[in-house]
């Protein structure tokens, strides 16, 4: 947490002194110098400058941003602009117009950074849409783009002056408003620890929760139990780095020397970094990593505090950075020699009552939300389950289906044989008939026909039967035969 706002500071101080050159240099993670020789100052050895190998000041566009300094940099003109440009200028755009006169390989080299930068958020885009599950979705990259406020996405492939006023001024707002956003943090997080206590007093019995309260209460105490906490920025504060961390006599502290002891680049400068440096030693009084009562994320919000309160007292110009000048006339004010003592964490609670109450129903109802949500992707689970069992069903009975049909197949079952009598189709007979014409056969030989009037022997001469027929199985008379062929049988014998 504090690497990110160490970072972060850094780029108001480059704004103020130059944007590009003093960036370089601000931006070097330096402790407090303690072991150079206290009885003598000396000016600092003037060093080249490299720029770091791997700084990040927490904003998303970070690597574009230090890319495109680093290239405007090597820029003579856009160099000498720079120096003679103040900050109120810088923010209203006037140092952006100077790029139209900087050497064709920066510009070409800074067409080359927004195309490769334009092309990284559109893969962020196509990423995030792809883990939302919207791989079928067409993607409006240019719809998309227009969150990124600190290019020109409407011209992806050069890099123009209306790139460099949005990169400035995005990074100017981003920075400006990060103190505002860390205090919401901080407050988000005591709030969020102090839910966590009483949700677990809430699964305790009486007994052991207050054994838990009664613990509460006694690490509270020890960790107020510490020094007198001095007013940072003041004379006593001030005299005890003097004494302690430089090893100088403290009737002998001169601010000057101390200004230059601690300006630990040599710029003339202290920026944010340079004065949460100064602050260490109070901050040793009141937390110990090594103790439970001691809270690590409250030390750096307490370094926060202490660099933000000098910040307001000394800086006159509001650019972020200390001056020697506005150092020495702050070293002269009441504020400095009798201060006001100082209020610790613990004296000013992050958050009030009411707002504490609001966070807890907000979280409420994310729970009651998250556990909605929870039942209806159950109900959608059981859903397609449902739909999975039919489909599986569905399955077998095809399956069921062309088995069926392959055993039908494999057995070439063919239809009945047909016969023919005088061109007409006669369908064979069932067994249980042939049966019964072999029965009646020997029956009429039993039993000889009478004598009968001749005018009858045509009708018995027809009623005869036919012995070679009743061999084969076949109708004997048109009687025997099916509906519709007994009239065929019939036809000469209707006749008028």
């Amino acid at each position: 947490m504090r690497s990110r706002i160490h970072n972060k500071m850094c780029w108001s101080r480059a704004f103020h002194t130059g944007l590009v050159l003093l960036l370089l240099q601000l931006m070097r993670l330096e402790a407090v110098p303690i072991s150079i020789d206290k009885t003598k100052v000396k000016e600092p050895e003037k060093k080249p400058e490299e720029p770091p190998a791997s700084v990040d000041t927490g904003l998303h566009y970070d690597r574009y941003l230090r890319e495109v300094i680093d290239f405007l940099e090597k820029d003579q003109h856009f160099r000498e602009k720079l120096h003679n440009t103040d900050m109120e200028d810088i923010k209203q755009g006037k140092l952006a117009k100077e790029l139209d006169f900087v050497s064709h390989h920066v510009r070409t080299k800074l067409d080359e950074l927004k195309r490769q930068e334009v092309n990284r958020l559109r893969t962020l885009i196509k990423a995030k849409q792809d883990l939302e599950g919207g791989n079928d979705i067409a993607v409006d990259h240019q719809a998309l783009l227009k969150q990124f406020e600190y290019l020109n996405h409407m011209n992806p492939h050069t890099f123009e002056v209306d790139d460099l006023d949005r990169l400035i001024k995005s990074a100017t707002k981003d920075l400006e408003n990060y103190d505002k956003e860390r205090h919401e943090e901080f407050k988000r997080y005591e709030m969020m620890k102090e839910h966590d206590r009483r949700e677990h007093l809430k699964t305790l019995d009486d007994d052991d929760r207050k054994k838990e309260e009664e613990h509460y209460e006694e690490m509270r105490k020890k960790h107020a139990d510490h020094p007198k906490v001095n007013h940072p920025g003041s004379q006593n504060q001030l005299k005890e780095v003097w004494e302690e961390a430089d090893g100088l006599d403290p009737e002998d502290f001169d601010p000057k020397t101390f200004f230059n002891l601690h300006d630990t680049n040599g710029d003339g400068f202290f920026d944010e970094q340079e004065l949460e440096a100064l602050f260490t030693k109070e901050l040793e009084k009141i937390y110990d990593p090594t103790n439970e009562e001691d809270d690590m994320v409250e030390m750096e919000e307490e370094r926060l505090r202490m660099r933000e309160h000098v910040m307001n007292e000394v800086d006159s110009n509001k650019d972020r950075l200390v001056s020697l000048d506005e150092f020495l006339v702050a070293t002269k004010k009441k504020e400095f020699l009798e201060p006001d003592s100082w209020e610790t964490l613990e004296q000013n609670q992050a958050y009030t009552d009411e707002e504490m109450r609001e966070f807890e129903e907000h979280l409420a109802q994310q729970e009651q939300d998250l556990n909605l949500k929870a039942v209806d992707l159950q109900k959608q689970r059981d859903e397609l389950e449902r739909q999975q069992e039919q489909l599986n069903a569905q399955k077998i009975e095809l399956q069921q289906a062309v088995e069926h049909m392959e055993r039908l197949k494999s057995q070439k079952v063919e239809p009945p044989p047909e016969v023919h009598v005088e061109g007409n189709v006669v369908p064979d007979m069932h067994a249980a008939d042939n049966q019964l014409h072999i029965e009646q056969e020997p029956q009429q030989q039993e039993h000889p026909p009478a004598h009968h009037d001749p005018q009858d022997a045509p009708q018995e001469h027809h009623g005869q039967q036919n012995p070679d027929l009743a061999q084969q199985g076949l109708p004997q008379t048109h009687q025997d035969l099916p509906p519709g062929h007994q009239d065929a049988a019939q036809g000469p014998h209707n006749l008028p």
